[in-house]
């Protein structure tokens, strides 16, 4: 390895399995010193199990890295505030941030419970919200004292919050809000040396497997496309003081694909220079919609 995060301390959190474990591996396999965080959920969300932050934690000790575990709920605020402290009072440091946690609970928007609606936008837009506040808190207090951090921050998104995924409205939403979350944290961190991406990965995790199963199988033999670690050297690198100047981008990474993508733009116009008839409105939408791009599809439409 060319140990490109070398002496770097990194935060991963829902690293206990799926994309945070091969984001943290990498991480550490580069050098890094990480902290597993992962509050050990099922699928949907419910219980606890310490055991797979610190599993995580063995085998980057294992392999002579260097890991501790955090097993936080950081989608509260004692619990992303105590992550920064675990990475800062264990390696003296805070160098990067990789948001991850998440889980599903998909149901069609008729069948949508409050209750599940609140749970998966608590734990992917809150779950970033608040070690990205408390990490910028850190970071900011540091450029004050005069030492300005290089300091990165990767988000993740998905495909469902680029383009929307039929039953996945909650999680769609999140990972809108987690870009918009981006490009904000990106304009306003940048005076204390922070860059601040996000990531869009396809691979399969436990939440992936569960609803695209059949994309999601492993091939018998050859390059596994949807294998989690083939996304992580993005993030790796995104983690990294090697991507300076790169900040408030979005990339789509899949298999051996990465693609910068380029969100909303403006497309075709029509300005009258006065109000607009509800009739005269109608008329020039469809013009323009006859000029646009045809949209990309959401995922999950057939």
């Amino acid at each position: 390895m060319s140990g490109l995060c070398s002496e770097r301390v990194a935060i991963v959190t829902g690293a206990g399995r799926g994309l945070g474990r091969a984001h943290a591996l990498a991480l550490a396999a580069e050098g890094a010193k990480v902290v597993v965080n992962d509050l050990g959920v099922g699928l949907d969300g419910s219980g606890t199990e310490a055991g797979p932050a610190q599993l995580v934690v063995d085998e980057i000790v294992a392999r002579g890295g260097q890991a501790i575990a955090h097993g936080g709920d950081i989608a509260t605020t004692e619990g992303a505030a105590s992550l920064i402290r675990t990475a800062v009072e264990a390696y003296g440091r805070l160098d990067t941030l990789v948001n991850n946690a998440g889980f599903l609970r998909d149901r069609m928007l008729v069948n949508l419970d409050e209750e599940d609606w609140d749970a998966v936008t608590r734990v992917h837009l809150k779950g970033h919200f608040l070690p990205l506040k408390h990490a910028a808190a850190h970071w900011r207090a540091e450029a004050k004292a005069g030492r300005v951090p290089a300091a990165r921050v990767v988000n993740t998104t998905s495909g469902a919050g680029l383009l929307g995924s039929v039953g996945q409205g909650n999680y769609s939403a999140a990972k809108a809000g987690i870009i918009g979350l981006t490009l904000v944290a990106a304009a306003e961190m940048g005076r204390y040396g922070v860059l601040v991406n996000a990531i869009a990965p396809a691979a399969r995790t436990r939440m992936t497997e569960a609803t695209f199963a059949e994309t999601m199988t492993a091939p018998g033999s050859g390059f596994d496309a949807m294998a989690p670690e083939n996304v992580s050297p993005l993030v790796v690198w995104l983690g990294s003081a090697a991507c300076a100047g790169v900040t408030g981008r979005v990339f789509e990474a899949a298999g051996g694909r990465i693609t910068v993508m380029e969100g909303w733009r403006p497309g075709p116009t029509a300005d009258k220079d006065a109000r607009w008839s509800p009739s005269e409105a109608g008329e020039a939408a469809l013009k323009l919609l006859a000029e646009a791009a045809t949209p990309e599809p959401v995922y999950g439409a057939g």
